[in-house]
This record gives C-alpha cells, sequence and structure tokens, in this order.
C-alpha cells in the first residue's frame, strides 16, 4: 500500500474539509437537536461531487477509487457523519446493487439521479423479527401475471419520508431444491399504492435521519421494478456488503477523529489546579489511546478501501474495519466525554452527541458480535 496521499486526494479532502467546516458545522447541532435531515446541505455537497462516490460518470458518479472516496467520507464524517451516511449511499447497498446488478435503464433512471444528489433512496433490508439473519425475511412476492405484488414490512429503514424509491427484498416462496427462501430485490418506487412508513422519534443517536419502518401492502410492481433475476436476492445483498461495510467504518473513523479533536482542544483550555487537564498523565493516556485507536481503525478501512481497488475478496477486512472502527469511535466518545467532565453533557459541546451516535455504529451493518464470529470463523476455516 501506498500511504502518500496524491495532489488530487489531498486537494479533494481539502475541499470537503472547507465545506464541511463552512457549511455543515454551523448548523449541525441544531438539526441533531430537531431530528430534521439536512436535504438542503446534502444536495449542496452533491452539486460538488462529493455524493458521485464509486460510480462511473456515465450514472451521474464521481468515479472515484475506493481508498479516495473512503478519505471523502471520512472528512466529510468528521463534522457530520449523516451527511456522509447519505453521500455513501450511491456507493453502498442502493447505488452500488443498481451499478452491479441492474439494467441499463434502472441505471439511468435511478442511480444516475441518485449518484447526482437529485435523489435519496433507502434500502429496505432488515425486518423486525429476523433482524441480523436477512435470509429469514418474511415479507413475500407473488407472481400476478407479468407484476408482481409484494406484501411485509421492513424495519429500521433510513431515509424514510425523503427516499424517492427503496431498494428492498422479498421471497417468491421456496427453492424447491435447496428448501430455501427465493428471495428476490425490487425497486420500489415510494410513491406507490400500498407503501407506508412510520419514523421512529427520539432516537438515542442517528436523530437526523429518519429510520423507522416501511410497510409493504399489497405493493404492484411491474416485471422491470427486478433487479437482477428472480432468487438473486440474497447474492444482491451479500455482494455489497464489502462498500457498504466501507463506508460505515470510514464515517466511524471521521466520528473518532471528532472525539480527538473535542478532547485535545478542551485539554489544552481548560484549566484546573491552575494547568490545563492536558497535564495531566490520567488525561494523556485517554488521548493516546484515542489518537493510536482512530490511527490504526483508519488504516484498516483504508486496506480494505485498497483491497476492493484491486479486485481482491475482502469479506473478512470489511468485518475487521467495520468492527473496530466502530468500537474505536465508542471508546474514543467516552474517553472525549470523561475527559470534558460535566460539561459532557452540555449542549454546548459536541461530545454528548457523539456518545450516542458512535453506539449505535457498533450495531448497524451488522452487530459487532457478528462480526466477530465471522472473522474467527474465517480464520479458523469453518467459512
Amino acid at each position: 500500500m501506498d500511504f502518500e496521499w496524491s495532489q488530487e486526494q489531498q486537494e479533494l479532502r481539502q475541499l470537503a474539509r472547507e465545506f464541511a467546516e463552512k457549511e455543515i458545522a454551523p448548523h449541525v447541532a441544531e438539526y441533531d437537536r430537531d431530528e430534521r435531515f439536512p436535504v438542503e446541505i446534502v444536495k449542496a455537497a452533491a452539486a460538488l461531487g462529493f455524493g458521485g462516490g464509486i460510480v462511473p460518470p456515465e450514472y451521474g458518479g464521481a468515479g472515484l477509487d475506493y481508498v479516495t472516496y473512503a478519505g471523502l467520507i471520512e472528512e466529510i464524517s468528521r463534522v457530520c457523519h449523516i451527511v456522509g451516511c447519505a453521500l455513501s449511499f450511491p456507493s453502498g447497498l442502493v447505488g452500488n446493487s443498481i451499478l452491479t446488478y441492474g439494467t441499463e435503464e434502472q441505471k439511468q433512471q435511478y442511480l444516475k439521479p441518485l449518484a447526482l444528489g437529485e435523489t435519496f433512496a433507502g434500502a429496505g433490508v432488515t425486518e423486525a423479527r429476523s433482524g441480523t439473519d436477512v435470509s429469514d425475511m418474511d415479507t413475500t412476492a407473488t407472481k400476478d401475471g407479468s407484476d408482481y405484488i409484494i406484501n411485509g414490512a421492513k424495519m429500521w429503514i433510513s431515509f424514510l419520508g425523503v427516499s424517492t424509491y427503496y431498494l428492498t427484498f422479498a421471497h417468491l416462496g421456496v427453492d424447491e431444491k435447496t428448501g430455501r427462501k427465493k428471495i428476490c430485490a425490487f425497486i420500489v418506487d415510494a410513491d406507490l399504492p400500498g407503501v407506508s412508513w412510520h419514523p421512529l422519534k427520539n432516537k438515542y443517536g442517528f436523530r437526523p435521519l429518519a429510520t423507522g419502518e416501511l410497510v409493504l401492502e399489497n405493493v404492484r410492481v411491474p416485471a422491470s421494478a427486478l433487479l437482477g433475476e428472480e432468487g438473486q436476492g440474497f447474492e444482491i445483498a451479500m455482494n455489497s456488503v464489502e462498500s457498504g461495510r466501507l463506508g460505515v467504518a470510514a464515517r466511524a473513523v471521521g466520528l473518532s477523529q471528532a472525539c480527538c479533536d473535542a478532547a485535545i482542544g478542551y485539554a489544552k483550555e481548560r484549566l484546573v489546579f491552575k494547568q490545563p487537564v492536558g497535564k495531566f498523565q490520567m488525561v494523556q493516556e485517554m488521548i493516546s489511546d484515542m489518537v493510536c485507536g482512530t490511527e490504526a481503525a483508519r488504516l484498516l478501512t483504508l486496506k480494505l478501501a485498497h483491497m476492493k481497488d484491486h479486485g481482491q475478496r475482502a469479506r473478512g477486512a470489511a468485518s475487521i474495519a467495520k468492527m473496530t472502527a466502530s468500537d474505536v469511535a465508542l471508546q474514543s466518545a467516552t474517553d472525549a466525554f470523561q475527559i470534558h467532565g460535566a460539561y459532557g453533557v452540555s449542549d454546548e459541546y459536541p461530545v454528548a452527541r457523539y456518545l450516542r451516535d458512535a453506539k449505535v455504529f457498533q450495531i448497524v451493518e451488522g452487530n459487532n458480535q457478528l462480526h466477530k464470529a465471522l472473522v474467527a470463523e474465517s480464520v479458523l476455516g469453518f467459512r
């Protein structure tokens, strides 16, 4: 791996950093408090090309390599990982799936406006009962002539209310040969009859994202809504997990770096016993751990990106990067909160928000217990 950022990469990261500090930082505390998704900020970022990610230019994307993409998402997430999340979706489960499995018509109709920041989309995978076990979904699709009729409900789905469509999954009966559910992927327009959503309010973390239940009640979609082939849905979902986990890891690294920034700044200005609290060895220990942990998580994330740039299978590296980055983010947020002392609970400082969000990172894109098992089973040869 080459650890040196090129001039072009440095300029892009600097542009992202300046945008985040000028356009996001003054507003993030307010829209987090109000649980409001900052549509106008995301669209402004997309207008600068920050949302195009790895999507090729012919489909509205920036055509970035994965390493550059990860660095860009980290810089934005250093100020607000929610904006980073929105900018990562064209390169994650939704966009990457359409790019890999979609028809030319689907790419033009759904992927291109998503990459350009003209539309938003959600991924309807998780269900209330099955949770981490994606393949055991209850949502069904039945054939009716050339159409499909979808029934079911998805839970913990983000971008509710702002999405123009959802990439969702349902099973078309059970495969006679394997006995497994025959999962299909569908692009479902949000304004179709039978589509409704119910966001959860006053969430612990990730507050600006409208997250909750997506209900599909006798939703009729044409054959052109099928992504890939019948029974290919699970493959489609799993194909994009590396990209999705790369985005989550990069966002978690950005959050962890934000914790370092906040803790270091406070430790230099806060005086106790007539000296900065940063002079105390136990505070120095926490800051040292935060800096080292963040750097390690960053390198693991860039390793994952590097592997994807070279076309290598990176399922294990994706688990390691996502798990480590989210664990480090939580520890960094905990230490940053501790260094702030009583002021940590104040809305005047961002560390309480960092702590809430960091905990959620351990759950999204597969909880960390799952990733621990995946890593262990891989090295033990059980997978």
